[in-house]
This record gives C-alpha cells, sequence and structure tokens, in this order.
C-alpha cells in the first residue's frame, strides 16, 4: 500500500509550477505607495491552468479573493475583495462567453434573471450587433418624475419598424416633429378625427387666417 507521503511526491513532481508555485506566497505582493499585499495567498494548478487566492494584481490596485485562469493572461475570471474594485467580480476572454440554462424549465419561468440592485446595466458591442429575440419583447420603464419613467431611443441613421399594425396610446400628447419633410399615407383609408382641427402653414406669418396662426408659425420656427 502506497504511503501518502509517496502519493504527495508523485503529485508535486508531475505539477509544472507557474508564474506563482502552489501553496506560495511568492509574487503575490506589490511595491509603491498604496499598494496592495498579502502574504496568505495560495495557488494551485498546472500548465493547463491554476486557481488563486489572494493574489494582487499587477498594477497593485487591488487584491483577488479567487481567481480562475489559464495560461493566456486574457481569459481569466477574478472577484475582487479590496481597493477601488471590492466586490467585483469580472470575466475576461478572447473568445465566446456563453450562458445556456432553462432546459427543464416552462415558457411562463424566468428563466434568467439579471439584477441591478442600484446603478445601470451597460450593454455594449463595440464592434457588432445587439441583438434581441423572444416570442415577445417587453420594454418597461417604471421610474417616476419628469425625468424617470422613459424610454429614449437614438440612432445617427434610421429608425425602421415593420409590422402588421403599429398602435399607440398616448394620455396627454404626442408631437410629431422634422426639420425636412414630412408624408402620411394610407392606400386605403386614412381617417383624422379632433373635437378642434386647426391647419397653419408659412402663409400665416405674413396674412394669419381668421382663426390666426401667427403665434404657432414663430413657436414651429422657436421649436417649442
Amino acid at each position: 500500500m502506497a504511503q501518502a507521503g509517496s502519493i504527495s511526491g508523485n503529485i508535486k513532481k508531475s505539477y509544472k509550477p507557474g508564474p506563482t508555485p502552489a501553496n506560495s506566497t511568492k509574487g503575490t505582493n506589490r511595491s509603491g505607495p498604496g499598494a496592495a499585499g498579502n502574504y496568505t495567498a495560495q495557488r494551485i494548478g498546472n500548465d493547463k491552468g491554476s486557481i488563486n487566492f489572494g493574489k494582487v494584481h499587477q498594477n497593485a490596485a487591488c487584491t483577488k479573493g479567487v481567481s480562475i485562469n489559464t495560461p493566456d493572461g486574457n481569459h481569466t475570471m477574478y472577484m475582487d475583495i479590496d481597493g477601488k474594485r471590492k466586490g467585483w467580480t469580472t470575466f475576461k476572454g478572447q473568445g465566446n462567453f456563453q450562458l445556456k440554462h432553462g432546459e427543464g424549465n416552462e415558457e411562463s419561468n424566468d428563466t434568467i434573471f439579471i439584477n441591478a440592485v442600484n446603478g445601470n446595466i451597460d450593454i455594449i458591442a463595440t464592434n457588432g450587433k445587439i441583438r434581441m429575440q423572444g416570442t415577445d419583447i417587453e420594454l418597461n420603464a417604471v421610474g417616476s418624475g419628469s425625468n424617470k419613467g422613459n424610454i429614449r431611443l437614438n440612432a445617427t441613421e434610421n429608425i425602421a419598424m415593420e409590422a402588421k399594425a403599429l398602435k399607440a396610446n398616448f394620455k396627454n400628447s404626442f408631437n410629431l416633429v422634422s426639420s425636412g419633410n414630412g408624408r402620411i399615407t394610407a392606400n386605403s383609408q386614412l381617417t383624422i378625427y379632433s373635437s378642434i382641427y386647426s391647419m397653419v402653414d408659412d402663409s400665416c406669418a405674413v396674412k394669419p387666417s381668421k382663426n390666426g396662426g401667427y403665434l404657432k408659425v414663430l413657436k414651429n420656427i422657436a421649436g417649442v
């Protein structure tokens, strides 16, 4: 029967140390004002990957409570426990990042849940597209006040919509403005209804109509 010491010796012989030897504090401390330091750090791994406990970042800004690393320094996961990134969890990689869950769930279940208790959620594709697909897509803005509860769409070029029907219900008002041309087309029938109907063109700036219109022209010019 092999002794525990010989087993441990075989493990040590087969272990290929990386930048920081296993169960060692070597290379875990940085120098300089405000640099983080840790004398209890440990590393377990081989030439294919490693797990570090308490290793200090290369720039000495903070300490990784736990980090999972591959030989590629840009493919890693770490959980910071101090400094400016205290409580941060970071995933880095040069390839794809994939999540797949819910094969045992029903359609009505909330399978993937992301909740930012305080702060924003930023989804950015620096050089690519952002695609969202589902049986339904729901957008809800629940803030209150004039500066919250808003949904904003901004595009440098076009916003294109295509559907069987477009339905909109505005409780207070709506405003459609174009600095260029505008067009409304209904190839079958167009119905416009209002309790009071007012139409103004630029000629009212020279000669107002029977219902006025001069002030409306000035407001349009001012963008009010």
